[in-house]
């Protein structure tokens, strides 16, 4: 894997940040240790200006925004034709015309409800033991995640992959619901808001001898905000849909 990193660190690249708030920030910092230039920064004011850019500008975007400007954010650097790297949740209700539009126009978009290396392997883990779970119908599933108060979503983008990675081999469930709503077919998520937490998220199936935990606790957005640059550094030159699995070959 460090070889992989290191052969995608030689391509120096001319980034557009969307969105400059904390993680925006911490991506800017890594970007420019890896040796790469900010070259534009996107924020509500001056939303369109990607569209202006020239040929060779910009050669990849990151978007950190918003749920109400990512949507409009990935448009835009498709109408430029930059490809994007898109590490906002709470807009995938259009994430399938998102997906037929970077088809048919041969544009790119790399997407993923979390960046973090640990939390992508956390995903295959949570994946392997619903799997195993299905046989054993007297434990009772459920998601806890915990983030900062400043966090516009609820539940966050990694609960919901946890819960339709959940809903892929669980038989007795069929939907997600976000707590305080329960049914006896859906997997019920509790998500917290608090302090200045990076992010926790917790499956446990709970039964009435014993419950079994799986949790991914991050220390802080150094992890995320790497992810995104080696995504950026991976689609440079690229067409197509990617995701964390096309990156890290899990």
């Amino acid at each position: 894997m460090a070889s992989f990193f290191f052969i995608i660190f030689l391509q120096k690249m001319k980034i557009a940040l969307l969105g400059y708030g904390r993680m925006g920030k911490e991506i800017e910092r890594i970007a420019l240790e890896r040796g790469h230039q900010i070259s534009l920064i996107i924020d509500i004011h001056n939303q369109d200006d990607i569209k202006k850019t020239q040929p060779g500008m910009i050669d990849v975007a990151i978007d950190f925004s918003t749920p109400h400007s990512a949507y409009q954010n990935i448009l835009n650097c498709f109408e430029a034709d930059i490809p994007v790297v898109c590490g906002t949740t709470g807009w995938l209700d259009h994430f399938d015309e998102i997906k037929k539009t970077c088809e048919d126009k041969k544009k790119c978009l790399f997407y993923a409800s979390n960046y973090s290396v640990g939390v992508n392997i956390f995903f295959k883990l949570n994946a392997w033991l619903a799997k195993v779970m299905n046989r054993y119908k007297e434990y009772e599933v459920g998601i806890t995640e915990i983030h900062h108060i400043h966090k516009l979503d609820a539940p966050s983008g990694t609960a919901i992959t946890l819960a339709e990675n959940i809903l892929t081999n669980l038989n007795n469930k069929n939907k997600w619901l976000l707590s305080p709503a329960v049914s006896e077919e859906a997997i019920s998520i509790t998500a917290i808001r608090e302090n200045e937490v990076p992010g926790i998220h917790t499956t446990k199936y709970e039964s009435d001898v014993d419950y079994i935990e799986l949790t991914h606790s991050a220390k802080n957005r150094i992890g995320f905000a790497l992810g995104a640059v080696l995504a950026a550094e991976f689609i440079n030159g690229k067409r197509g849909l990617y995701g964390m699995d096309d990156l890290l070959e899990i």
